[in-house]
């Protein structure tokens, strides 16, 4: 069984069932209702070595998805983008994936970015990918079942095996008090022509960035600590749309066409380790913060490896 209907919990999923095993996803929200479908969502850049356990997470997701890039029907494609900051910022030498990282120039950037470098990364169609990973795992035998679970106690009462990839939600239901919610908010517009991506380094509560994603643009990005808020906030609505249309003018005036509130499951480091509960093995794979995305194969992989004991 695996907890949890998000990226990680339905690419786990598709890992175990594809690998032959009979599987029930369990989640308190269908995959369109989760974190995972507000996310904007970028993969790379990689900026840690494959030696590290960390970077080895993400080189495998970035590997996958560029991979999955090329497969018709995914919501995955390889994208052309500016990476800019308004002061310093990361250089070219420091990233691993990534390899075609062009630096730019101050005159390449909109004021007062004084920093940046041009790459092409996978971006994924939210709503387009967790559809695809919902069918590849009913193709694979597997099956959602939406119900909320009351405790790990009793998710440990279900299956023999249990990976448990609930976000946000572990808080409560593992407990573990060391996660916590990082509300995040897109605003979704008509595209008016876009077809190359903008992304400020986000190390603040807001940044600039727009992603396009054929007819639509997704514009972000909040992250606020502690707000368990899924409400769209209309006044952040309109400031973030006033910070993109400064750095692409273009976007003054498309139609919105949506909000998209999303909690990241914050937490001091992943956790993706092997508990035993009443003579069921859990893996727990959580507290992946606004990196479920770019971590989500790697993860998976070795979460399934765990579960099942096999090699990753």
């Amino acid at each position: 069984m695996v907890v949890g209907a998000g990226v990680i919990g339905l690419t786990t999923a598709v890992c175990l069932a594809e690998a032959g095993l009979r599987v029930t996803v369990v989640a308190a929200d269908p995959p369109e209702r989760t974190t995972s479908m507000a996310a904007a969502a970028m993969v790379g850049p990689v900026f840690v070595a494959r030696s590290d356990p960390g970077g080895a997470r993400e080189h495998a997701s970035f590997d996958e998805f560029v991979r999955l890039a090329s497969v018709p029907g995914t919501g995955v494609r390889i994208s052309t983008g500016r990476f800019a900051a308004r002061v310093g910022g990361p250089h070219a030498p420091a990233i691993h994936r990534p390899t075609d990282v062009v630096p730019l120039g101050p005159a390449e950037l909109p004021a007062p970015f004084t920093s940046g470098f041009r790459a092409s990364v996978p971006c994924v169609d939210m709503p387009r990918y967790l559809n695809y990973l919902r069918l590849r795992l009913t193709d694979a035998g597997g099956a959602i079942e939406i119900r909320r679970l009351g405790s790990l106690a009793e998710a440990a009462s279900l299956a023999p095996l249990v990976a448990n990839c609930p976000g946000v939600g572990a808080r409560t239901l593992v407990p573990d008090p060391s996660v916590r919610p990082v509300r995040g908010q897109h605003v979704i517009v008509e595209n008016p022509g876009l077809d190359t991506f903008f992304i400020e380094a986000p190390f603040g509560p807001s940044w600039i960035s727009y992603f396009p994603h054929g007819g639509h643009v997704v514009l972000g990005g909040i992250a606020v600590p502690d707000d368990w808020s899924l409400e769209p906030d209309l006044e952040i609505a309109d400031e973030m749309l006033a910070r993109c249309v400064a750095a692409e003018p273009r976007l003054a005036g498309a139609r919105v066409i949506a909000h998209r509130v999303g909690l990241r499951p914050a937490r001091p480091e992943v956790r993706l380790e092997v508990q035993e509960l009443e003579g069921t093995r859990i893996v727990h794979d959580y507290g992946h913060g606004g990196n479920g995305v770019a971590l989500s194969w790697g993860c998976a992989r070795e979460a399934s490896a765990l579960l099942t004991g096999s090699a990753p």
